[in-house]
């Protein structure tokens, strides 16, 4: 019986593709699903316009804070949910939209996420009317895994949360602003009532 050998030129030349052929598939990166919120109820408001608010500037002086590592990073879920969820279809006053914390810290034992929002409500005549606030948080260990995908599994967590805590709060404390018919076609003047105190 007749051997054939491959000539040591052709295995070299062809190394590289075999190479290429294995690796391939688990050299592709990790995609993930966008976190977006359009298909939630919407939160329509008496007021003309909506503006975002973002205090929290991300993980500035904090090297723990491992938010933006994410691959939606929390600051811009609250982002896409004020952009997908808060309606303004009034003819005047405006609403605000803060981020005040949207961080994830990192230490040895656990990852430690922190959602804090807050909208404020602002009359005709530019007084602050009312404001409604929601907090969420979630805890989760630290176990030298994929980080990426338990900084998303994280952020899509809390953001079910927040959802949640958000809707509920401006329902209690912004109902006078919320339309639950048809929007106002009216121009006149907008019944406005203080539902709490300015925050100072």
């Amino acid at each position: 019986m007749r051997s054939t050998k491959i000539p040591r030129r052709t295995l070299l030349a062809a190394l590289p593709l075999l190479l290429a052929a294995c690796g391939g598939r688990s050299s592709a990166p990790k995609t993930y699903e966008p976190l977006t919120y359009d298909y939630l109820t919407p939160l329509k408001l008496n007021v003309a316009s909506r503006d975002i608010d973002q205090r929290y500037l991300g993980p500035r002086g904090n090297s723990d804070d491992v938010s933006n590592l994410a691959p939606t990073p929390p600051v811009v879920a609250l982002r896409n949910m004020a952009q997908d969820r808060i309606q303004a279809l009034g003819p005047s006053g405006r609403a605000v939209f803060v981020i005040n914390d949207a961080s994830i810290i990192k230490s040895r034992q656990a990852y430690t996420g922190t959602l804090s929002v807050r909208l404020e409500i602002y009359n005709a005549a530019g007084a602050r009317a009312g404001y409604a606030e929601a907090r969420v948080s979630r805890r989760r260990p630290n176990q030298d895994d994929d980080e990426r995908q338990t900084l998303y599994d994280m952020t899509k967590q809390m953001m079910a949360d927040m959802n949640v805590e958000f809707e509920y709060q401006v329902k209690h404390a912004l109902k006078e602003w919320l339309i639950t018919g048809p929007p106002a076609t009216t121009t006149g003047p907008i019944q406005t009532q203080d539902l709490a105190a300015p925050v100072k």
